[in-house]
């Protein structure tokens, strides 16, 4: 059996027109050219791409979770520190992702980089410890300004982790140990002038009523004969058995 050329030239051209039908899912996009000139931006769903006078780029646009590795830094009380942080970003307008930037994802890497490499270094070790939030949103918005033209987005900046010489580790949990014991002296310091004070207010008001204070005496005395099965000799003043004698005489 004889093959016709026509068709073999139809069969050729089907394939052809069948190359053209791509797919694209929901969260992508194609950037078409037609004979090397940007046309638009098709999606998702089929694409018809125009063989040999068309090509289309495909851009993914979810957010991206990258890592940003360790980076040396010097803060701003001369302390060396590595920080990595991670990098959350997603291209917003795939048309200026292909044509603005080569390759938007290392283009992406390298601002980041140097962005947390000198934001962390104007602060100070403490402020870079304690205050974070501040930091991130600090990175994320240069990050952002530097990416914007190429239709990329940073929707966040997260510092991961921040590495500490040993000498400096030791230094700072000496310097929490400080602080804690600083604080339990002052709180028993406070404690002790709470008692002092409610102290000072109980002699108060037992030097106005002398028969209070009696009365106190004679319980101290019940406590300890219950406390004890031995004999306890205590000794009594006589001013404290005054109020008792002048009560007496008065009834006599």
């Amino acid at each position: 059996m004889i093959v016709q050329p026509t068709a073999i030239l139809a069969i050729v051209v089907v394939l052809i027109l069948l190359s053209g039908i791509k797919i694209l899912r929901e969260y992508e996009r194609g950037v078409i050219f037609r004979l090397g000139r940007v046309v638009s931006s098709r999606g998702p769903g089929v694409v018809i791409v125009i063989p040999i006078l068309e090509v289309m780029n495909k851009v993914d646009l979810r957010t991206v979770t990258m890592d940003i590795p360790p980076q040396d830094v010097i803060t701003r009380d001369n302390v060396s520190v590595k920080v990595s942080a991670v990098l959350y970003f997603r291209v917003v307008e795939p048309m200026r992702a292909v044509i603005a930037i080569e390759n938007y994802l290392y283009a992406s890497s390298m601002i980041a980089q140097t962005t947390l490499r000198s934001v962390c270094g104007q602060a100070e070790l403490d402020e870079l410890l304690s205050s974070r939030e501040r930091i991130n949103e600090q990175i994320q918005k240069i990050v952002d300004q530097h990416t914007d033209p190429w239709g990329v987005k940073v929707s966040a900046v997260e510092i991961k982790n921040i590495d500490l010489p040993q000498e400096m580790q030791r230094a700072i949990a000496r310097q929490a140990e400080a602080e804690r014991e600083r604080r339990a002296k002052v709180i028993a310091a406070e404690g002790e002038f709470q008692a002092a004070q409610r102290l000072a207010d109980a002699s108060g008001i037992l030097a106005q009523h002398p028969t209070a204070l009696t009365l106190r005496y004679l319980q101290t005395l019940v406590e300890i004969s219950t406390e004890k099965n031995s004999t306890t000799i205590f000794p009594v003043p006589i001013d404290l058995l005054r109020p008792f004698l002048e009560g007496a005489g008065r009834e006599k």
